[in-house]
């Protein structure tokens, strides 16, 4: 697995709709580590690490899944504490 890791903040209809739980199963079928979790503005956070092209991978399969208006994405240097990928609160 590369060491590639991005911060995604996704906006839309993204809360109560099962977005973190279909971004967990996503992620972890790109065997992916990082978290996904809700913010309190309405937006799903994420954190991606892997390789660069199951990250897009993943990015895209969730953009086909639900209605999001805008992604707002930064590359961040790879956090090697995250050894998995969970929902967190």
């Amino acid at each position: 697995m590369a060491d590639k890791a991005k911060h995604i903040f996704f906006s839309g209809q993204v809360q109560g709709v099962g977005f973190r739980f279909t971004a967990n199963s996503v992620a972890r079928r790109y065997e992916l580590s990082g978290f996904v979790r809700n913010t309190s503005d309405g937006k799903v956070e994420l954190l991606l690490q892997g390789s660069g092209q199951d990250i897009d991978d993943c990015i895209s399969d969730l953009r086909q899944t639900f209605a999001i208006r805008n992604i707002q994405t930064e590359d961040v240097p790879f956090n090697s504490s995250y050894e998995d990928f969970r929902i967190t609160f």
